[in-house]
């Protein structure tokens, strides 16, 4: 991928998967195995929906200037929001960060990662909140459960199955190994820097001051 479609500001790469009633742009790398990963998942009695695919730069922006101004919440380890008055810029980057990707630095910009979830499991009138208790105690563990035991089949992984003292743990998260490596490799700081420099980000001094540490400890440091 270029230098634009690894930020997420250009979708050259990606091609059109429809899953369910939505269409879903994804890396075109990706699509016959997420196809096929959802094949298998109907036949076992799952209906394995997309909560979120490829994201812009554009939205990841946006989603991250809502949180730094306040107008979206912050939240904290067990999913609760939190009270940011007292927290400096610096701070508040790295409680974003828990949930939420830099903008320019997510998985979700390659088509590569997908949020998922069954569809025929979440109770009616039942909003998913994409909350790990949903996935190891909720309506979600019986998918979750077949996830973890067929997903590798298809190439797909779990970036983020343990916390690491980064990104929390999603158990909801997957991602196509060989791809998104492919990416990450290419998604250097300089790179960040440059992008994150032209943009409009909120707390952009914050995250520049502190962009090695992000990049090691929020970017990389993944489940492989």
């Amino acid at each position: 991928m270029d230098s634009k479609q690894l930020v997420g500001q250009s979708e050259c790469e990606l091609v059109p998967l429809q899953v369910g009633n939505k269409a879903f742009l994804v890396h075109q790398q990706v699509k016959q195995d997420l196809h096929a990963l959802i094949q298998a998942a109907s036949s076992d009695g799952f209906q394995l929906y997309i909560a979120s695919g490829f994201r812009s730069f554009e939205r990841q922006l946006c989603i991250w200037n809502n949180k730094m101004s306040g107008s979206r919440p912050i939240l904290d380890d067990d999913s609760h929001p939190m009270d940011t008055a007292s927290l400096s810029d610096e701070q508040k980057v790295r409680a974003i960060l828990r949930w939420s990707a830099l903008p320019g630095a997510s998985r979700h910009h390659w088509g590569t990662d997908f949020d998922v979830y069954a569809g025929n499991l979440l109770p009616a009138d039942t909003s998913l909140a994409l909350e790990p208790w949903e996935y190891t105690q909720g309506h979600q563990v019986p998918f979750y459960q077949w996830l973890k035991n067929n997903a590798g089949q298809y190439g797909f992984r779990f970036p983020y199955q343990q916390d690491r003292g980064g990104v929390a743990s999603e158990p909801w998260h997957i991602s196509h190994h060989a791809t998104a490596e492919q990416c990450l490799s290419q998604l250097s700081i300089t790179l960040l820097q440059e992008t994150l420099e032209q943009s409009e980000i909120l707390g952009q001094r914050a995250i520049l001051s502190q962009l090695d540490y992000i990049y090691n400890q929020y970017i990389t440091n993944i489940q492989r």
